[in-house]
């Protein structure tokens, strides 16, 4: 049987469409247009049903051929949500409050999609976690108020089934799957107290001894909680607004890791620098962490915590799974160039290295072969429009948006999992009229006073660390730890150096008759034998200074390497002058 074709959705000023999916994504006679223009469209999680509001209605249609399922009179409409088995809808409009209702009125509604039914009206006036959180079997759903979380059971929003009250909880995630349930919660620190995350599987939630995990950790004024598709452990990336020590701008971050069983973790992140961004892999046994100042660098962790591959360093802060897995794309965008790395994670090889210069947005289509970057407004105005690309660097189809027009965001039909089966990973370009987009090689700039000598490695601004397979057992030092590998190092400097040393040297130059110690007068300056050997010394001292900074991986300039080489030729100075005294 063959898969199905994903649909595209797009919203802009020039209306709403579905069009067909890739690779060419073009707009079918049988499918949806709504020529007045929405911000606020989304697909439910199996990709069946679509709604959007276009600022009088929000409607809701089937995916397949469009027929409308419900209509709701919701001009006011900002966002909008399905339940997993898409037995509700969730809407929300800003709070406001008028003199008619000076409490306000409920802007958070629930409704039954087969009925039109209003379930339940809730008042949330912040849009920072709107939208309640269900189970995948909506047994369970959760939303936070008042410093609390509020627990209901089957969809009944007439009665809390059960609550979670501690001093203060700002945030919380609930795992996906279905029963059995598990939330994490997260408190900031207060006092000098430090904040904490934990873990606890509905519907026991009885305080510390209850938890499944508990991580506490100071400089933490907000986290970031994901869950593994599996729900067997979650990733908390904690930030601070200030780095007190202004070392960066981004302020801080650190990455921990809570799992089911209890083990908790703080990953090691061998550069310093912002975290960028943390994915894991849908096949919930890694992850990858995007950190450190420009260039940064990109790992992949193990459930362990422990560095499996390290692709170096480069311009990237985003990291983007394939829905099976199988490919990693790290990406530069923002403030960068939209240069994005393909990766095959299985055999940790690059397929390609394509550019999306001025991309706000980035999605894989659920095929897992084709992904969408966009540029859209607010955040560019200009040049709005989408790409859809082949993962091995082919532009398969290009739309810009008309001049005055803009493009607010697009969004792919999602499809459950197992729906597209994993591809064998093609290194070839796909064939295609637009061509690619490769990234020419960067160079590094060069003054104008150098460019008519060779590159040398002290010329770059940054030297570029290559990327390393640290799995054990791959090649003879992946598997020592930093100690042993800083030791190696050492040791492989002194065997250079050794070989440095066994080459001719050239002759030294003839040195003057010592001064016969008598009536005469010594030279000024460097006559006096004790004044040379301290001379000597100090040279001597400053030349092992310099081996131990190569032993630790340092390049040296050209000038400091000529000090080294000469190291023999003033130990024989100073014998000399030694045996003469």
């Amino acid at each position: 049987m063959a898969s199905p074709i994903p649909l595209l959705a797009v919203c802009g000023s020039d209306g709403t469409s579905l069009l067909c999916g890739p690779p060419q994504c073009e707009q079918d006679s049988a499918l949806y247009r709504d020529s007045r223009p929405s911000k606020y469209v989304t697909f439910s999680r199996d990709g069946t049903l679509f709604s959007w509001c276009n600022g009088q209605n929000v409607i809701v249609v089937k995916a397949s051929d469009c027929s409308v399922v419900s209509t709701f009179d919701l001009p006011k409409t900002t966002q909008l949500a399905f339940s997993p088995l898409n037995s509700i809808l969730a809407t929300w409009q800003p709070y406001t409050k008028t003199q008619d209702c000076p409490q306000g009125e409920a802007n958070l509604q629930l409704w039954e999609l087969q009925s039109g039914r209003l379930i339940k009206a809730l008042f949330q006036k912040k849009i920072d976690s709107w939208c309640p959180s269900w189970s995948g079997d909506e047994n369970v759903c959760v939303r936070s108020v008042n410093n609390e979380l509020h627990f209901y059971e089957n969809n009944d929003f007439s009665t809390i089934a059960n609550k979670l009250h501690m001093q203060k909880v700002s945030d919380f995630s609930l795992s996906p799957g279905g029963s059995p349930s598990k939330v994490v919660v997260y408190v900031p620190g207060a006092k000098g107290a430090p904040s904490f995350v934990r873990l606890y599987q509905y519907p026991a939630l009885g305080g510390l001894t209850a938890a499944l995990a508990n991580k506490s950790f100071f400089k933490g004024d907000k986290v970031t909680m994901q869950w593994n598709n599996k729900a067997s452990a979650v990733l908390v990336t904690a930030s601070t607004e200030v780095d007190k020590t202004g070392a960066s701008y981004y302020g801080e971050q650190t990455l921990h890791y809570l799992a089911v069983n209890g083990e908790t973790a703080q990953v090691q992140l061998s550069k310093s620098g912002p975290i960028y961004d943390v994915a894991w892999s849908p096949s919930s046994l890694e992850f990858c962490v995007v950190y450190g100042f420009m260039p940064a660098k990109a790992t992949i962790f193990n459930l362990k915590c422990d560095p499996v591959f390290d692709f170096g360093t480069g311009p990237r802060n985003a990291a983007y799974y394939s829905p099976q897995g199988h490919i990693l794309i790290l990406a530069g965008f923002g403030n960068l160039r939209g240069q994005m790395e393909v990766w095959d994670v299985k055999k940790y090889k690059q397929v390609s290295k394509p550019q999306a210069p001025d991309a706000t947005l980035f999605s894989w289509c659920p095929d897992g072969e084709h992904i969408i970057t966009a540029t859209c407004s607010p955040r560019l105005r200009v040049c709005n429009g989408y790409k859809i690309w082949h993962y091995t660097g082919s532009v398969l189809c290009k739309w810009d948006a008309a001049a005055g027009a803009e493009l607010w965001g697009v969004c792919w039909q999602p499809f459950p999992q197992g729906v597209f089966p994993e591809r064998p990973v093609k290194y070839q370009a796909a064939p295609s009229q637009l061509g690619t987009t490769q990234a020419p090689p960067a160079q590094a700039y060069r003054p104008p006073a150098l460019r008519h000598l060779p590159a040398t490695a002290s010329s770059k601004l940054h030297e570029d660390e290559p990327p390393q397979d640290l799995r054990p057992g791959v090649s003879g030092d992946k598997s020592l730890s930093k100690s042993a590998l800083r030791k190696q190092k050492k040791r492989e400097a002194k065997k250079v150096a050794k070989q440095q040393e066994a080459k001719p040297e050239p002759e030294p130059e003839p040195q003057l008759p010592p001064v016969p110690v008598g009536n005469s007068t010594p030279e000024p300056g460097g006559g006096d034998p004790d004044k040379k050997i301290k001379n000597l010394k100090k040279k001597l001292k400053a030349i092992e200074e310099l081996k131990e900074q190569q032993a630790s991986g340092k390049v040296l300039q050209k000038d400091q390497l000529e000090k080294i080489q000469k190291e023999k030729q003033l130990l024989k100075e100073l014998q000399d002058l030694q045996i003469g005294q």
